[in-house]
Order: structure tokens, then sequence, then C-alpha cells
């Protein structure tokens, strides 16, 4: 098996020539490019990241699909803010995501990714069913555009985001595995978890953190290396399930310091990533 390659992920809302230019400055081959602002899919933005690619000869691997409207990141209001859970905002949502699909189509991905929301673990609950539908949704439109549809991991078990994919009942659903997520949501061991759904894993974020402890704020998100997840141990076991997809490194500060934990992470990471 090939080497895995390293990423990180980058803001379209920066620019895509600066954002695409700092992934090359770092030595880096692929980027995850995320968007919370679904205004930017114009014909024009797609012209301008399609030639910063090929410019700095970085590949985009996944859209990041972000949406509007409120988001708190914690578990009191988190589920009726996040993703496409809440009714309030589904059917707005929706349609931005749809936009995505659009986008990506334009710009030569092959995928977009999201956090759907705290998905309930019971499928009698009001909000599964439509919530189902409106991924069904998302996914219909992604296969129209031969792409796949990629749930990031955090705010549902292992198990109830595997019961949602075969409940959608379509075949280009993935997942990208965010380790950490996992740990600062409190809803699994990432090595765990791969047990449950490392058949569909089709992307990684490379970042690290700690489980909550006070039942309504996350976890906190940790340099890479200095959090739980055991990152020999999750690449090795992501190798063994045939994993071939990138490693894009994710640390939600900014400054100089993302920077200097970016670099840290590319040290740490570049041994586990040669065959």
């Amino acid at each position: 098996m090939a080497a895995l390659r390293l990423g990180v992920i980058v803001s379209l809302e920066k620019g895509a020539e600066h954002e695409l230019q700092k992934v090359h400055e770092l030595g880096l081959p692929t980027c995850q490019i995320a968007c919370w602002r679904p205004e930017l899919y114009t014909e024009a933005t797609a012209r301008e990241l399609v030639e910063a690619s090929k410019r700095h000869e970085v590949e985009v691997t996944t859209l990041w699909a972000g949406w509007s409207g409120r988001k708190v990141w914690n578990f009191v209001e988190g589920p009726t803010t996040i993703g496409l859970v809440p009714p309030a905002t589904r059917a707005q949502r929706l349609r931005e995501l749809l936009a995505g699909a659009n986008f990506v189509r334009a710009i030569g991905v092959p995928s977009i990714t999201t956090h759907v929301g705290f998905l309930p673990e019971w499928t009698g609950d009001p909000d599964y069913a439509p919530t189902i539908e409106a991924l069904r949704a998302v996914a219909t439109r992604c296969r129209e555009n031969g792409q796949e549809f990629w749930f990031e991991t955090g705010q549902e078990t292992p198990i109830t985001l595997l019961r949602a994919i075969h409940d959608i009942g379509m075949g280009n659903l993935g997942i990208n595995l965010d380790p950490a997520n996992l740990l600062l949501y409190g809803k699994a061991n990432p090595l765990d978890a791969l047990d449950v759904f490392g058949q569909y894993v089709r992307g990684v974020h490379a970042k690290d953190g700690e489980y909550p402890t006070d039942g309504r704020s996350l976890g906190r998100e940790r340099p890479l290396g200095q959090g739980r997840v055991n990152f020999p141990a999750l690449i090795g076991k992501l190798k063994a399930l045939g994993y071939g997809g990138a490693l894009t490194i994710e640390r939600e500060i900014s400054g100089p310091q993302q920077i200097e934990d970016i670099r840290l992470a590319i040290r740490l990471l570049e041994p586990l990533c040669r065959d």
C-alpha cells in the first residue's frame, strides 16, 4: 500500500490563493477546504480555487461544507443549533448543502463533508426520520454529481452513525473520521470506533484532544501528540483496514501558534505515514 499523504484544513473565506499557498509552503500535497459562507459558492470562486490548486500543486480532497445560522458547540445548546437535526434551520441548511454539492462539481472535488448534528439515538425520535430524509436528499444530489457525502464524526455515537448510514441506504456515503471529536464529545474511543464503522472511513482529521469533564462543555482540543488519541495505533489500524486517503491536520486555534502546532503535527505524522 502506498504511503498516506498529509494535508491540512484551510478556509475558503480567507481566499483560495492565500490558503493554498499556505498549504504549499507547509510542504503538504493535500488539503480540505472549509466554507461557512454558502454565498461563496460562485463560478468565480470555483475558478479561483481550481487555478490555485493547480498553481500550488495541492489536491483538495473534500469541501467541508458549513451552514448558516446560530451554532453552539456544547452539550446544552448544541442539539438545537448544529447541523441538519434542528427542524427550525433544516430546510435552509439542506439548500446550502445542495449548493455545496454543486460547487464541488464545478471544482472537480470528489466529496463534501459536514457535521449533521446530534443524531437521535432512538429512531422513534420525531427529529430522526426527517433528518434521514434530508440527508438522503444531499446524498442523492451528490450521487447525481458523481460525488460522495461524508459524515464528520463528533456529535453522535459510532453505532448511531452506522445506523444512519444504513437507514439512508445509498452507496455514496462515507465518514470523515475526526478522532479528537469522538473524545471531545465523549462519544467513543477512536480505536474502538473503527471496529464499528471502519469500513466507511474515507477521510481523517489529524486532531487531538481530551474527554469532557463537566457535562456541559466539550473536552479540550490539544496539540497533536498531547491528547488522548493514540496516533501510531490509529494509523496502523486504518492501514490494516485498507485506508489509503489523506490525513488532514486540524488545529482549531489561530495565529502563529496554530502554524507551530501544524508543523509539530507534520513531524509526528510523517514517520507514521510511510509504508
